[in-house]
């Protein structure tokens, strides 16, 4: 065979396997672009569990966030949360540069301490830039240390359109990011499910009840199923928002940006939103009752392998579709060993009325090795010294 056909084979067999080593949705979402008219200069819906885009309009369009900046601020306090780098009873001391914050804020004094729960309540609820930039300076020790670790987990996170300059979101020259850049890190942050234990909150306190904090995301107390998550709002920025929510195990955010008032940024959140709990469902496979617990194996230390479903949490798919959904099992009636835990060794394939929605692998559990005359000698020694 010539070389490059050899290559193109390998890498067609190296794609099978990619294929079937996970679960697969082939059911393709297309944003349907006009099917919500929003007055945001640039916004975008997802499906939360899959990223998938729903809606876009002008989402790669680099402008200032203003404090839906701190979705990362607060993704990084998770981050250290769940490391075991701080703890939520830790005392936050208020700085110099804290303390002289604009914008919305907590007045915190020089030297006044806050725990980071409560610190980051106020960077949650009330959108405090001077809470926001304690619990930077707490955690890296600098405003300026901070910033890198927050480009960086941009980085990280594939957003390619950010560049932070502080951690409040207050306008700074190249302080910049997008709609999709922002959907990113909102599903980050929202993989850290005690992020809404603050987000969700619409009243609460601080300094044993002297001072309120009222939410600045109405969609909290107003629209059934709100998880959060940050409201934006500056001169060079407009009204921005970043709006999460769940129902019926299905999960969206909406990233609206550059809106001329705070109540069209609630109005065009609400109504992409809207369009996805109408039009899209979660879709969770359900397993054919004659799914195989095990498969013969020829050649192997044992002649039984035990088998299971790869399944992954729920499919997106179009309102309606998954009634018509069928089943069809796709299994050897043998499998040839060495066989390592893992291994594809058949399918459940899901269909509808037109095409393949899902493939779900059916994997060894176990290892099984090859018989070969060491491994019999071996279990035969064993066998008469048990």
């Amino acid at each position: 065979m010539p070389y490059k056909p050899k290559i193109l084979l390998s890498l067609l067999l190296s794609l099978c396997c990619i294929l079937f080593s996970s679960l697969s949705a082939f059911a393709e979402i297309t944003p349907q672009n006009d099917a919500v008219s929003v007055s945001a200069k640039s916004a975008i819906l997802i499906d939360q569990n899959t990223g998938t885009v729903l809606f876009e309009k002008n989402p790669d369009e680099p402008m200032p966030p203003a404090s839906i900046t701190k979705i990362m601020t607060m993704l990084l306090v998770m981050e250290a949360l769940d490391t075991g780098k701080i703890r939520l009873s830790d005392s936050v001391v208020g700085s110099e540069n804290a303390a002289s914050m604009g914008g919305t804020q907590i007045w915190l004094e020089v030297g006044e301490s806050f725990t980071v729960d409560e610190m980051l309540k106020a960077c949650a609820i009330a959108s405090a830039n001077d809470a926001s930039m304690a619990l930077a300076e707490f955690i890296g020790g600098s405003e300026s240390a901070f910033v890198t670790m927050m480009n960086q987990k941009a980085a990280d996170l594939g957003m390619k359109n950010t560049t932070f300059q502080n951690p409040t979101g207050l306008d700074a020259d190249g302080h910049l990011s997008t709609a999709r850049d922002i959907s990113i890190m909102s599903r980050e942050l929202l993989n850290h499910p005690q992020i809404t234990d603050y987000t969700t909150v619409w009243m609460d306190s601080l300094r044993n009840g002297e001072m309120g904090l009222v939410n600045t995301n109405k969609l909290v107390r107003f629209y059934d199923g709100c998880t959060g998550l940050k409201t934006g709002t500056t001169d060079k920025a407009g009204s921005c928002l970043s709006a999460s929510a769940t129902r019926n195990n299905l999960s969206l955010i909406a990233v609206v940006m550059g809106c001329k008032t705070s109540k069209e940024r609630f109005a065009d959140a609400r109504a992409l939103l809207d369009y996805g709990f109408a039009s899209f469902e979660q879709y969770t496979p359900s397993l054919p009752e004659d799914v195989p617990q095990t498969l013969p194996v020829i050649g192997g230390m044992q002649t039984q392998i035990k088998i299971a479903p790869k399944l992954l949490e729920g499919i997106l798919l179009h309102k309606g579709e998954s009634s018509k959904i069928t089943s069809e099992i796709d299994c050897p009636e043998s499998v040839t060993a060495p066989i390592t835990a893992g291994d594809s060794l058949g399918k459940i394939i899901c269909r509808n009325e037109t095409e393949t929605v899902c493939i779900i692998p059916l994997v060894a559990c176990e290892n099984v090795d090859a018989l070969t005359f060491s491994n019999a000698f071996k279990q035969l020694f064993c066998a008469i010294w048990k």
